[in-house]
């Protein structure tokens, strides 16, 4: 049953109670979703791995009554293992490199009940945030297909935002579910460190920066697919504080009123731009007219040190991959086909002594100490998302080289800071600028709070709904 009209007005655990009461079934939805991809990938370049015979066989074999039953599900194309699937990390170097097991996370999507019916394009090792790598071309932002939909999720947001499904596998190693998030007007919680298993084969991603999750259109599909994929599996390092009750009990809870700071300053390098200080100070005004209390404040600390901190890490991290990639082919990293930016972000991870990594996951921990203390008087740090809307698709990616640095931290926010800390930080679809292009607002909270951050999302999205507003290209637009 291709044409399923009713398919927007479903949220992922709508679409999962529909599956399981029998009023439609997995196949009706999965050829929905099909259909629907095939509409407008040609235009957005989000699908990079179509599975979907993969994906009748396992409705024939039989579905979990899981909460997501039945519900189509997209995986992002970064180290995320999906067995007799291709995970290429968006690059050359994986070409072919077709796994032989399922990631824990993947087990437990399954678990849940999802159909996983392809893979989302990602940035060569989600190095960029945008979505732009040349082993399989730019994907592009619904919303305007000039821009970026972000990165390094940027396929998922983009597949989630023109309607092909209502929630899709993200993973936010420096903001890389927030930022599409904001792009492409979702949904993005980033989890607390530990929260989600990064097993069997590792234990964590650039030192504990890197945590999966998904890009959602509603803050309960968000909350509960946490509930279905969040612990500890065996022998994992460190794990997130146990959670009490349900997290999507959470996201149904009217928080009290909360004590919450807001920044209209960056650590980081330059400056938020007229438009997303517009969305902050209409939040703002939103928080305190549901009884908040607002204050402008947080913690001080050299941001240019903790951005070197981030990028010591991940460049040691990158240079760590491509070696164990060439040890798995037998060749050296010079044969490996690779993109200049990585090439570049090895060798500079190859230069970096064991001293300065050893100190670098010290100023991560420092900060953590830091922002734990901040948290003891303020319940959530409020920032926007992005210093500006989604950018030109090539605005970074093919920027010349003295020109990089301005033009990513004209576009950037102060995202990675809660990778480093591994705090919960959400972004919500609260502002949408003159051009009608989505900016999101980013909530952060203490370590181990997701709970908190859900209750006062599932509040704001009560209050400043964002349900209806659909990207002009929306596949559910063109019956």
């Amino acid at each position: 049953m291709s044409g399923f009209a009713e398919y927007d007005n479903f949220d992922g655990l709508g679409l999962g109670e529909l599956v399981r009461n029998g009023d439609i079934s997995a196949a009706d939805l999965l050829d929905e979703a099909i259909d629907r991809t095939e509409r407008v990938n040609g235009e957005l370049n989000v699908v990079i791995d179509k599975l979907y015979e993969e994906a009748r066989g396992a409705i024939a074999s039989g579905l979990p009554k899981g909460p997501f039953c039945g519900v189509p599900f997209l995986l992002k194309d970064l180290h995320l293992l999906m067995e007799g699937a291709v995970t290429s990390n968006g690059s050359a170097m994986w070409r072919g490199a077709v796994a032989d097991h399922d990631s824990t996370l993947v087990t437990r999507y399954r678990q849940a009940g999802v159909v996983v019916f392809g893979k989302t394009n990602s940035p060569e090792l989600g190095l960029n945030p945008v979505t732009e790598p040349r082993e399989y071309g730019p994907s592009r932002n619904p919303w305007n297909t000039d821009k970026t939909p972000g990165g390094s999720s940027g396929g998922a947001a983009a597949a989630v935002a023109a309607g092909i499904l209502p929630l899709a596998h993200a993973s936010d190693g420096g903001g890389s579910i927030r930022i599409p998030a904001s792009c492409c007007g979702l949904v993005g919680l980033k989890p607390s460190r530990g929260r989600i298993p990064f097993g069997p084969d590792k234990a964590e991603g650039w030192a504990g920066q890197s945590i999966s999750h998904v890009v959602s259109r509603s803050v309960r599909d968000t909350a509960a697919m946490l509930d279905a994929t969040a612990g500890a599996e065996t022998g994992e390092p460190y794990s997130a504080p146990l959670q009490g009750s349900r997290f999507l009990d959470a996201a149904l809870l009217e928080p009290s009123p909360l004590r919450i700071a807001f920044s209209r300053e960056k650590w980081g390098q330059g400056d938020y731009q007229d438009e997303a200080i517009d969305g902050l100070e209409q939040t703002v005004a939103l928080l305190e007219g549901l009884g908040h209390r607002v204050v402008e404040a947080r913690p001080d600390f050299d941001g240019e040190a903790v951005g070197s901190a981030m990028f010591t890490i991940i460049c040691v991290n990158t240079a760590l991959a491509v070696q164990q990639r060439a040890k798995d082919v037998g060749c050296t990293t010079d044969e490996l086909e690779m993109e200049d930016g990585t090439r570049l972000t090895m060798a500079m991870g190859n230069a970096i002594t064991a001293a300065d990594y050893a100190e670098a996951i010290q100023m991560n921990q420092t900060i953590g100490r830091l922002m734990g203390q901040f948290h003891l008087q303020h319940d959530v740090l409020l920032a926007p998302t992005l210093s500006s809307p989604p950018v030109a698709v090539g605005f970074i990616s093919e920027a010349p080289p003295e020109e990089y640095g301005s033009r990513l931290f004209s576009y950037m926010g102060d995202n990675g800071i809660y990778n480093q800390t591994g705090q919960p930080s959400i972004s919500l679809p609260l502002h949408w600028n003159a051009e009608g292009l989505p900016m999101g607002m980013m909530f952060s909270a203490a370590y181990g709070n997701e709970a908190l951050l859900l209750q006062l999302a599932g509040q704001l999205e009560k209050a400043k709904p964002w349900w209806d507003n659909r990207a002009p290209l929306h596949a559910g637009m063109r019956f």
